[in-house]
């Protein structure tokens, strides 16, 4: 398939200039950079995120600063 693609002209010769010194051809370093980009993107299952829970004597209401915080949630 043929696309069309506008790439700055700065990166292009940067671009053709990579390709010459590998001895590859513009085109193959632009397929190779997309497989890739394809190859490194997964997706990633999301975890469930357990919260601290912080009881209160008033619910809706912590009064909390750091020193509390750090008791509560046990940080490395």
């Amino acid at each position: 398939m043929r696309t069309t693609v506008d790439i700055p002209d700065s990166l292009y010769r940067d671009l053709k200039s990579k390709a010459a010194g590998e001895g590859r051809s513009v085109k193959e370093l632009i397929l190779r950079g997309v497989e890739i980009e394809l190859q490194l993107t997964p997706r990633r299952r999301r975890r469930p995120v357990s919260l601290p829970l912080v009881r209160s004597k008033q619910p809706g209401t912590v009064a909390l600063d750091n020193a509390k915080i750090f008791e509560i949630i046990p940080f490395p």
